[in-house]
């Protein structure tokens, strides 16, 4: 690196890269977002991170896909291309969960989804199955450099899969791209372990969370010992309710943490999975938001939505235990809680309020769950469960309610915090045990509306959710009536709901319009269930099998029965005027999708 001079950013081309007088770059990290210098964005946090440990990194931010021109730029790098569609997965980023095109993107600079202006000349600025196309480019422009996949959309996409614009399976990602390696989960220790291995001239044989495309000749080389086999492309293609089964041994392992490989055979290749990697200590995961983020995004990507959004969030706690059927954070996250010191979360907030153009507001002190911060489990016993908040908490599942208090107290006691807000989702039935902190959070820390995650009321369908049942929702608002009560204030509460999900019908729709009428709550964010890669709800969508009986479930796939079952939420009831506390203030809905914290 040039001397005197301080590098902002990370070289995004190749006359960046140069500046800093550099000839070639160890690492080129592809992603289909606009690069944003922040820790929410997996790819600037692995690109930070490999910078800190003594690697030459370059970004390609959203390269054009028509031909490898955009990969060559910085010249052949020396360890490995690094690929990833971004934060989301693409065809969750360029498709509703009905499979309608979405005309915006808010990761790519001013929501514009599109290079060109001109109709006929539009590309998109992220391709479907981006990992797979971005994986055949880099191979184009140096065959010879190992490419490695990652992110959410290669860790989820990483055996056969569902995809729900194709609506069909197919094969793992990492086969169908020819990736030479593919890192699943949190990938930090994987990234440095693969960028040490190739530096020293090493195979990448071996490596804990990652996963191998191997030959019937180079799997019997290797001789790999107890592994669970999966059932094979073929095999599920054969007999459907496969795919169910192959989905929750994946969810067993992955919440085990276990050590036996995972094996599964695709048209004409062997996926191999490797033991997960060790989730980072608190200390690890203080030194790597310690890192030098900008918080901004770079000056070429302009206006990038998300950046507003997370801009002024810090992340305080990794990993999530309640393992709902319908989400992938617990499966790419793990289930296991990591909070950072409370240190470390005040240096960051220090650093965030002398920024110039700070306003003095802390949009969100959060995670996939806030309120899962200073959590932990006191079993002497390694768990293999991991699934601490269903059917009800776990007695050895600890809680540490003055953790959290201390932390948003010492938070709002920084120079230049005028407000602090928690804004990511909250799991009621731990706040219904941590009753200070509820009272705490309604009200100092709420912005406008508190988010709360019912999903749905109707037990049955909870269930099949993986979800305590609706008697939380009503304790819930129970006890913040009577903390209202006791202050004199009124509280708001935006729900977020899912219609459609498996084994929900319209008529459990209309009973959960008429529960939410009577509790007062007024709806303001609602979905239709989206079968996304990687998840046990995708697996009962496409199976039509409850995952714990086995039995029928009725499926919404028609685009006429999933329009049913929203409309009963878009003509619900009124709130019964009962002197209940009001919920849900017009105007008061926060975004409609969630950031995800964290490698993505």
């Amino acid at each position: 690196m040039t001397q005197g001079k301080k590098w902002h950013f990370l070289p995004t081309i190749r006359e960046e890269m140069t500046a800093r007088g550099w000839e070639f770059v160890d690492v080129v990290l592809v992603t289909g977002d606009a690069y944003v210098d922040h820790p929410s964005f997996g790819v600037a946090l692995i690109g930070r991170l490999l910078e800190a440990n003594g690697y030459r990194v370059a970004i390609l931010s959203q390269p054009r896909h028509h031909a490898p021109d955009d990969f060559r730029q910085f010249g052949r790098p020396r360890l490995f291309f690094g690929i990833t569609a971004g934060n989301l997965d693409s065809i969750v980023a360029n498709y509703s969960g009905n499979a309608k095109v979405r005309d915006r993107d808010d990761y790519s600079p001013d929501d514009n989804p599109y290079f060109g202006l001109e109709a006929e000349k539009k590309m998109r600025r992220r391709p479907d199955r981006a990992t797979i196309l971005y994986t055949n480019l880099a191979k184009a422009a140096f065959p010879d450099v190992p490419v490695v996949l990652g992110g959410i959309e290669a860790s989820l996409r990483r055996f056969v899969h569902y995809d729900y614009q194709q609506q069909r399976l197919r094969g793992s990602v990492l086969t169908d791209a020819k990736g030479d390696l593919l890192i699943y989960g949190m990938g930090e220790r994987a990234v440095l372990e693969t960028a040490a291995r190739l530096a020293e001239g090493l195979d990448l044989s071996g490596i804990p969370g990652t996963c191998e495309r191997l030959t019937e000749k180079e799997l019997e080389i290797r001789c790999v010992s107890d592994p669970i086999q999966l059932p094979s492309w073929s095999e599920i293609q054969a007999d459907l309710p496969l795919f169910l089964e192959a989905e929750l041994t994946i969810d067993r392992q992955a919440r085990s943490y276990g050590d036996e490989p995972l094996l599964q055979f695709q048209q004409a290749a062997w996926v191999l999975q490797h033991r997960p990697a060790a989730p980072l200590n608190t200390a690890e995961l203080d030194d790597l938001y310690r890192l030098p983020f900008t918080r901004k995004a770079h000056p070429s990507s302009g206006d990038v939505p998300a950046c507003r959004m997370i801009r002024d969030s810090i992340t305080i706690v990794r990993g999530c235990c309640g393992n709902c059927s319908f989400c992938a954070i617990s499966r790419h996250q793990g289930p296991k809680i990591i909070s950072r010191s409370r240190d470390s979360v005040v240096q960051e907030v220090r650093e965030l309020a002398g920024q110039k153009d700070f306003s003095g507001t802390i949009s969100d002190l959060g995670g996939p769950t806030a309120n899962l911060y200073g959590t932990a489990c006191n079993s002497s016993q390694p768990c293999k469960r991991h699934d601490c908040l269903y059917p009800k908490i776990c007695k050895f599942f600890k809680i540490d309610e003055q953790a959290m208090i201390g932390l948003l107290e010492a938070v709002s006691g920084c120079s230049g915090i005028k407000h602090l807000f928690v804004s990511s989702g909250l799991r009621m039935e731990l706040l219904l045990r941590t009753p200070q902190l509820l009272q705490k959070l309604l009200l100092h820390h709420t912005p406008g509306a508190m988010k709360i995650a019912p999903e749905h009321t109707v037990d049955k369908v909870l269930k099949l959710m993986h979800k305590p049942g609706q008697q939380v929702l009503e304790d819930f608002l129970a006890l913040c009536r009577e903390i209202g009560n006791k202050t004199g204030k009124k509280f708001h509460f935006t729900p977020y709901l899912i219609a459609s999900h498996p084994g929900c019908t319209r008529a459990d729709m209309e009973k959960m319009a008429t529960q939410l009428s009577v509790q007062g709550l007024e709806v303001r964010q609602f979905q239709d269930f989206t079968p996304t890669p990687g998840t046990i709800s995708t697996a009962m969508y496409v199976t039509g099998l409850d995952c714990e009986t086995r039995k029928p479930i009725p499926v919404a796939k028609s685009i006429g029965e999933r329009r049913s079952q929203r409309q009963v939420l878009e003509q619900r009831p009124v709130p019964r005027k009962s002197g209940r506390q009001p919920v849900g203030r017009k105007g008061s809905a926060g975004p409609k999708q969630k950031t995800r914290r964290g490698p993505s």
